[in-house]
């Protein structure tokens, strides 16, 4: 398998594994949309941890497969590239990317669907697509953008150039830089400590703010007025009000 789910301490792994580079061709594409899925749905993953491995991330798309597309195949095909992103976009829980070697094309485009990214020191990040006279398809233009600002995105996406974790960190498109032998570690960490938290709550404040973003204010508002309502039908807001009332705060067990 290109991709497997692995889960411990509540924490599920999506773990790329296409020697050498992990290239992400259509299978590899379909494979992770399945599991993307598979993690939504099963109770027992709480968190999720994105990981190409010690060595690279993910060095884009299978140029040799897209080579032999025409138009008609990419058009046919696009939609389910977009889709295989999404769906780890789109998991309700806390997902976090953990960055070894190069996050190029495809596999900064997988980045960025996380929602926290914890680099090693050896990291690459880029969109190149240009360089082959294309630009991203899989999310880059509309994500990068959003994490980064416009005016960052349309420098790494005009050039196709490179940066380094350092300069990743500085312009925000990666949140920690650590060395490299620590990058899952870390990363399962982070993934674990929220995997300990309130489901329904992290699930009310990743949607909260992702379709926020998508909105005007007035209904950003709306939607964080229904979740935030909505969690007062919950056993864990009892459990956490009743724990600071008696214990004080940070004391609840949700588990």
């Amino acid at each position: 398998m290109t991709v497997s789910l692995e889960v411990a301490e509540g924490v599920g792994t999506l773990r790329l594994d296409r020697p050498p580079m992990n290239a992400l061709d259509i299978a590899t594409q379909d494979r992770l949309k399945e599991l993307a899925e598979e993690a939504t749905r099963r109770e027992d993953v709480r968190a999720v941890v994105v990981y190409g491995g010690e060595k690279v991330f993910a060095a884009g798309a299978d140029i040799k497969e897209m080579q032999e597309m025409d138009h008609t195949a990419m058009v046919l095909r696009a939609r389910a590239l977009q889709d295989s992103f999404t769906a780890v976009a789109r998991i309700p829980k806390p997902v976090v990317a953990a960055v070894t070697g190069y996050a190029l094309g495809g596999g900064c485009e997988l980045a960025l669907c996380a929602d926290f990214r914890i680099a090693g020191e050896n990291a690459k990040l880029g969109q190149p697509e240009i360089l082959l006279g294309l630009i991203p398809g899989a999310g880059g233009t509309q994500r990068l953008a959003r994490l980064v600002g416009p005016s960052k995105a349309k420098d790494l996406i005009f050039t196709g150039r490179m940066v380094k974790a350092e300069e990743a960190r500085e312009i925000g498109l990666v949140d920690r830089v650590v060395p490299a032998d620590e990058v899952y570690t870390q990363a399962h960490a982070w993934a674990a400590r929220l995997a300990q938290g309130p489901a329904l709550a992290l699930r009310a404040a990743k949607e909260s703010i992702d379709t926020g973003l998508e909105a005007d204010l007035d209904t950003g508002l709306a939607i964080e007025r229904n979740w935030f309502a909505g969690l007062f039908a919950t056993e864990d807001r009892e459990r956490g009000m009743r724990s600071f009332v008696a214990e004080g705060p940070g004391k609840a067990k949700f588990l």
